[in-house]
């Protein structure tokens, strides 16, 4: 029998890459299975102890699927389970990595995690990225008395290398934003230090990079050739992070690789063929909504677009005929089952579960009229010119009336996701206002559900997630997608195996 590699998650979110580490895990000649995750937030851990639970039965129980398909609560596990719901507790741990003494509490689990298999182990995780990111680096600019050198968020990755040192596993996977490439502290770049630490944590581990081949010579690769662009592996989303992966040294002898460990870029997956199979959806409105109400509000937008002589025909176009349809979308919320027909094949293979009898998650925002206009306007300008408009190109009846919104610092306030070809970047601010995530149908006027966020972020169908809405957005926003992890899970067994 072959032996198994236990897998420790560190900031685990939703458990983006727990979910594909595990599938990889099963059915496998080098089988893997999560023995303990650490998650600090209030409901993206109980999306990760649910999701723990699931996967200790051969089978997802079956109250799990009746609550779903009937659209009920689900069933106090502790109850019904109570020794399955014991060991997802005992997996799914909320801690605060960095904490006082809460790497102290995990060394010893560390410990007999790795005695308990022999030194097989696996390390996966993302610290958190709020300090690398273009978006918190340009945040913080703009604080007078922000001083990088003191913002502990730009260390939390120590956390994981003192993990990392105390498991010493046989492979790691260490997952972050673009931004730590060219993030700077103490007037040095983060990035080297964040290599030099993994490559000596431990007993020595060999980096690699997964999209581009490994020099020859076993020397460490160039810091850009860590950048992975998800599109280029199945996932219909722009996602470039940053992920390396370390082999333990005593592993590694002599190889060597003549292509990317992920293989060569596969055929890009646009967005309309993830989303084409969930039922069409209206928005709301933000006050007195109803069905009526919402397509006398988008029609009456229509109507102005229409008649606006600086907007392109083909937009006014567009807008003449949703002013004039009576085939508006009237539901708010459907369960209806999703269909895959027509999507490539490694994804409707991904998503679906036969047990499965209806789609979760897929529920839209309300929005006020005014914005139904200019989630209209985007719609039908990103299908009639093929891209999504900046501010300045909105007619001036359409655009916002903040003070500020000429400042430069909105022009993509609106953006709508381009069907015919892979979406941006899923990120947590979809949990806003969705205004960056509008659904390219004129037709619906809307930002995307949750469901249609996390099939973007290509997590399977009877994923669920804990929590109100916003909740479910944020954890979405900030996953790793699932399909990567699991190609990234597979090449990590065909190097150990």
């Amino acid at each position: 029998m072959s032996k198994e590699f236990a897998i420790v998650d560190l900031f685990a979110g939703p458990g983006g890459l727990g979910e594909g580490f595990s599938r990889a895990g099963r059915n496998a000649d080098t089988p893997m299975k999560i023995r303990l995750s650490v998650e600090m937030d209030d409901h993206a851990i109980h999306t990760l102890r649910l999701r723990a639970f699931l996967r200790s039965f051969d089978a997802f129980p079956k109250e799990y699927y009746d609550s779903l398909n009937a659209g009920r609560p689900l069933p106090d596990w502790s109850d019904l389970y109570p020794g399955n719901w014991k060991s997802a507790l005992s997996e799914a741990r909320q801690r605060v990595l960095g904490a006082d003494g809460v790497f102290e509490e995990l060394a010893f689990e560390l410990d007999r995690v790795r005695e308990d298999h022999h030194g097989d182990t696996i390390l996966i995780g993302g610290p958190p990225c709020q300090a690398y990111s273009l978006v918190g680096r340009s945040r913080n600019k703009g604080k007078s008395d922000y001083i990088p050198e003191q913002d502990d968020r730009h260390y939390l990755y120590r956390e994981y290398v003192r993990i990392l040192d105390r498991l010493r596993p046989a492979a790691f996977v260490m997952e972050n934003v673009k931004g730590m490439l060219s993030s700077k502290v103490d007037g040095g770049g983060i990035f080297s230090k964040v290599l030099e630490d993994l490559e000596t944590a431990g007993d020595g581990y060999r980096l690699l990079p997964l999209a581009r081949t490994a020099p020859a010579d076993g020397s460490r690769a160039p810091a850009r050739d860590f950048l992975i662009r998800t599109e280029e592996h199945g996932v219909p989303q722009a996602r470039h992070r940053v992920i390396i992966l370390g082999i333990r040294k005593d592993l590694c002898g002599g190889r060597t690789f003549e292509e990317p460990i992920l293989g060569l870029p596969q055929k890009l997956v646009p967005v309309g063929k993830v989303l084409a199979g969930l039922w069409p959806l209206r928005s709301g409105l933000s006050k007195g909504d109803s069905a009526e109400a919402w397509q006398t509000a988008l029609k009456a937008q229509a109507s102005i677009i229409a008649n606006l002589e600086e907007v392109p025909a083909q937009i006014r176009e567009i807008a003449f005929a949703v002013a004039g349809t009576n085939d508006l979308p009237h539901l708010r919320a459907s369960r209806w089952k999703e269909a895959t027909n027509g999507m490539p094949e490694h994804l409707g293979n991904w998503f679906p579960d036969v047990r499965l009898k209806a789609t979760v998650h897929h529920e839209t925002r309300g929005h006020i009229p005014e914005d139904l206009g200019r989630y209209l306007f985007s719609a039908a300008f990103t299908s009639s010119l093929g891209k999504s408009p900046k501010l300045a190109e909105f007619p001036e009846q359409l655009k916002p009336r903040h003070r500020n919104r000429d400042s430069g610092d909105f022009a993509d306030r609106f953006r709508t996701q381009a069907a015919d070809r892979p979406a941006t970047t899923v990120t947590s601010h979809i949990s806003k206002d969705g205004h960056y995530f509008i659904h390219p149908d004129p037709m619906q006027c809307r930002s995307l559900t949750v469901r249609e966020a996390a099939r973007l972020q290509t997590f399977p169908d009877n994923y669920y997630f804990c929590g109100p809405r916003t909740k479910q957005y944020h954890q979405v926003g900030n996953a790793v997608p699932p399909y990567l992890a699991w190609q990234i899970a597979k090449a990590v067994q065909r190097l150990l195996g």
